[in-house]
């Protein structure tokens, strides 16, 4: 194949989103709508990617972190031809360019694979798509006789029967670049618009003999592009329901495919059952037999086989072995690791710690930087006091411990193999195993005290 250079047009002010954010970075399902295509131009394996930038300044390129990138700045804003004109300079002479758009999130990698085969040296790749409704798009004008595509026509600049036309410019389209480099520099602007028109080079490639050839992508939506929030919300719904529809075809059962939202990547085991209402970012790995209740939040985690997230829970950056059960309103913070058969229940906060097997803490308790051995309980109200101010320090709970409840453990301290901590306990000295360990004071009753009663208003 020849070499292919990707143009993205990301220069547009986004009028319409009422946003001090540049419109091409406003995210779609968790990630900037340019990074969607970036995605889809590295998967064509491109000698290199140019990006038109404008409206938002470096705001754009600050927020695409990728040394590979080139960046052409196109001040003040004259149009498609002139925006592409920026980039000429970083252009090879020879081969191919696909123009693709940063606000046109879901075009498909095997769409434009389909459409740069149908392009060449001397013939232009251009992708349309029928709309019952063409309304605010280009028209594809093609001969009447041959029906070869002869000119796209702006809505604006068209006339009544021309905007009877319903195969309509997507905008996207690989052009040979020995063409490219003299026609951008032919565009006029005798428009409605005063814009330099890229479309305008089609009139010019029928001049100069070049056919032009058209593909058509497997659904309409992948040409949509996000010029507000409505429309960034529709398209949203797009991407969730098409993601959706594969999870539901691997097996996984979904008890509504409406309700469930992907903000990365997600990957699913057999028999996979997720409730309503969750949300999955980064990277979650879900195994065989997981169970995910209503409303979690799951981010870039790891759940092992046979594990269930009870509702109202959230999980962030965590490991969860085989057989846990978490939840419901459980936390489960960065950096813990849960090893099989572990019990973290309501109200339980976990992080930065290790729990190995067996062990559960049910109820109402905060474990932070703490390594827990096997088969330990963690009574309700049980803190890890791990932090005094300005540095932490660990908590290490040995085997078959036997934390009760309402227990402070003042870290750094260890708490020996079998030990067993009273109830109502601070414990801020390393305990010796397989003996009870408590701290309580002497229990008290006043004689004489009276319970304070409420002053009527108004009295001081």
């Amino acid at each position: 194949m020849s070499k292919l250079n990707i143009v993205i047009l990301a220069a547009g002010l986004g009028k319409r989103m009422n946003s001090a954010l540049p419109k091409v970075l406003h995210p779609l399902a968790g990630k900037a709508l340019l990074a969607h295509v970036l995605d889809a131009a590295r998967a064509l394996s491109p000698q290199g990617i140019c990006i038109v930038y404008g409206h938002g300044g470096e705001a754009v390129p600050q927020a695409i972190d990728d040394k590979s990138l080139t960046w052409a700045q196109q001040v003040p804003q004259l149009g498609t031809g002139h925006a592409v004109k920026q980039a000429l300079p970083h252009l090879d002479e020879h081969g191919m360019t696909i123009i693709l758009y940063g606000d046109v999130p879901l075009t498909g990698v095997e769409t434009l694979k389909r459409l740069i085969s149908a392009a060449g040296e001397k013939t232009i790749g251009l992708l349309t798509v029928e709309l019952a409704d063409p309304s605010g798009y280009g028209r594809i004008v093609r001969d009447g006789e041959t029906g070869e595509v002869v000119a796209i026509v702006e809505e604006k600049d068209a006339t009544t029967v021309q905007r009877q036309i319903h195969e309509i410019n997507t905008g996207i389209m690989v052009i040979p670049n020995r063409y490219l480099h003299g026609w951008l520099h032919k565009l006029e602007n005798n428009n409605a618009q005063k814009e330099y028109y890229l479309t305008d080079i089609i009139a010019m490639a029928v001049k100069d003999g070049v056919s032009i050839k058209v593909a058509q992508p497997a659904h309409a939506w992948e040409t949509v592009g996000v010029n507000s929030k409505t429309q960034l919300a529709a398209l949203e719904r797009v991407y969730q329901h098409q993601f959706a529809t594969k999870l539901l075809e691997q097996g996984v059962t979904l008890a509504d495919p409406a309700r469930i939202d992907i903000r990365g990547q997600l990957v699913c085991g057999r028999d996979v059952e997720i409730d309503i209402n969750c949300i999955f970012e980064g990277d979650v790995h879900l195994d065989d037999g997981v169970k995910v209740g209503a409303h979690c939040i799951l981010k870039n985690v790891k759940i092992a086989a046979g594990s269930a997230i009870a509702p109202f829970s959230l999980i962030e950056a965590a490991e969860i072995g085989k057989n846990c059960r978490v939840g419901p309103y459980a936390r489960i913070r960065p950096g813990t690791k849960l090893a099989h058969d572990v019990h973290v229940g309501n109200f339980v906060e976990v992080k930065n710690s290790a729990i190995a097997a067996g062990s559960k803490a049910n109820h109402l308790s905060y474990i932070g930087d703490a390594v827990i051995g096997k088969n330990v309980n963690i009574g309700a109200g049980t803190i890890t006091c791990n932090y005094d101010g300005a540095n932490k320090y660990q908590t290490i709970i040995e085997d078959d411990v036997f934390v009760g409840s309402d227990t402070q453990l003042i870290a750094p301290v260890t708490v020996a193999q079998g030990s067993t901590i009273g109830a109502g306990s601070t414990i801020t000295k390393n305990t010796p195993p397989h003996k009870l360990s408590l701290s309580r004071a002497r229990q008290l009753s006043i004689e004489g005290w009276q319970r304070p009663v409420k002053k009527p208003k108004g009295e001081k």
